[in-house]
């Protein structure tokens, strides 16, 4: 375990997004996940009052498959979002042309061409490792690059304590290039571990160090994330139940583990089990993303955009957690109380001198300025928010992105399988 490196580096395609992850330190940066099977659109329709004529619109929910294009507009829309600090596959591709064997080099194209961040995933097929390496060494500058643009998730073990074949396969080959790897388990408390958090935190351990482990024994001072997901079992489906109070008690629990081996922490929050966008979801979602900040977790994910648990990802969702986010951001951001002093006592006089005794002029160009809390920018109804939220998500998409330079995505068009409505 000492051999684990409490410093990890995680490169972006611009140098100012990259990440210094340090297990020592509990700060805090929050990212996207979960790879979902179906994307949430909505549309807003008028609908008109049989008794009054009064027109209003509401929205109109769809659900359908995530698609590649599906990748690249969730990839856009992050890139542009000011809280997401890095990007991690959002939508499982699932096209009729995607395959095996090129799903892996697309999902990593896909998310780098549409961002600068930095970007994780999982790996679909062991075999097409190298490609999916040799095609970030590419876009980063050449063979040999230092510039680690991805990094990997590999969830080694089935609960209870069962290393699976493939997925270890997966560790090992990507513990032997040297890339980052989050270390990642999913034990669900009271079906795969007990209930109580003690026996599930005991369990969570050993199977995130049996992982952590055989990286360092296939190559010492591999950088990896101790990741800690633990869940809670919903007893009358067995299903995952992400808002359960338990579910935040393991993950503070994990960050706290992490913390004492001194390795960063790949830890959860921002999930819950609304099916809509909207008020319910964003409260619950907070509740995590809250507690699971304060704990110090360094590396943050799923918390942007889930519904449904991990299932539907909503870009509208992904832009009221954004605002959600920077609220919490503000709260935690570092305390200038040297800075402020002087001038504050400098107040305090003033108002002392004053007949009236109050701070209102002053407390005013700090609300103003969003000095103290961010504005909230989607108030009013449901409704009204939805509109606001989808107007947002639009202007979003139509910025510019700064994408792959054309001589670099030549190259990589003509050594691998890239698909042909993304180049």
């Amino acid at each position: 375990m000492k051999k684990a490196p409490s410093v990890v580096k995680l490169s972006a395609r611009d140098k100012e997004d990259s990440l210094i992850l340090d297990g020592k330190e509990p700060r805090v940066r929050f990212g996207t996940g979960s790879e979902s099977n179906t994307i949430l659109n909505i549309d807003m329709e008028d609908f008109v009052s049989e008794k009054t004529g009064i027109k209003r619109s509401f929205p109109v929910f769809y659900r359908r498959r995530g698609t590649v294009q599906d990748l690249c507009q969730a990839a856009h829309l992050c890139e542009h979002l000011q809280n997401v600090d890095f990007f991690i596959r959002t939508v499982n591709i699932q096209d009729e042309d995607i395959t095996g064997d090129n799903k892996d080099i697309n999902k990593f194209y896909a998310s780098l061409n549409n961002m600068k961040k930095h970007v994780m995933a999982g790996l679909t097929n062991v075999e097409k490792l190298d490609d999916v390496i040799r095609m970030a060494e590419i876009i980063s500058g050449g063979r040999g690059s230092k510039e680690l643009l991805i990094s990997f998730i590999a969830c080694v073990t089935r609960s209870p304590l069962q290393l699976v074949e493939d997925t270890t396969q997966n560790l090992i080959e990507i513990t032997k290039r040297g890339y980052p790897v989050s270390v990642s388990t999913s034990p669900q408390g009271g079906s795969t571990a007990p209930l109580q958090e003690a026996g599930m935190l005991a369990q969570l351990n050993a199977e995130i160090l049996a992982g952590i482990t055989l990286a360092q024994l296939v190559r010492k001072h591999t950088p990896v994330l101790y990741g800690s997901v633990p869940l809670r079992v919903r007893m009358d489906n067995l299903d995952n139940m992400y808002g359960a109070p338990e579910t935040n008690l393991y993950n503070m629990g994990g960050v706290q583990m992490a913390r004492f081996y001194e390795i960063p922490c790949y830890s959860t929050a921002g999930i819950g089990d609304s099916k809509f966008p909207g008020i319910e979801a964003s409260v619950n979602k907070l509740l995590s993303h809250l507690f699971i900040a304060l704990s110090g977790a360094q590396y943050i994910h799923y918390a942007f955009g889930l519904l449904e648990g991990t299932n539907t990802f909503s870009p509208e969702q992904a832009v009221l957690d954004d605002v959600h986010i920077g609220i919490i951001k503000s709260l935690l951001k570092e305390q200038s109380i040297e800075k402020e002093i002087g001038e504050c006592l400098k107040e305090i006089r003033e108002v002392m001198s004053a007949s009236h005794k109050m701070f209102t002029r002053y407390a005013r160009k700090y609300l103003r300025g969003g000095e103290v809390i961010p504005f909230y920018p989607f108030e009013g109804d449901a409704n009204e928010t939805l509109i606001k939220v989808r107007e947002r998500k639009e202007e979003l998409l139509s910025a510019s992105v700064d994408e792959i330079p054309e001589d670099v995505k030549k190259e990589i068009f003509q050594e691998f399988d890239v698909l042909e409505r993304i180049k």
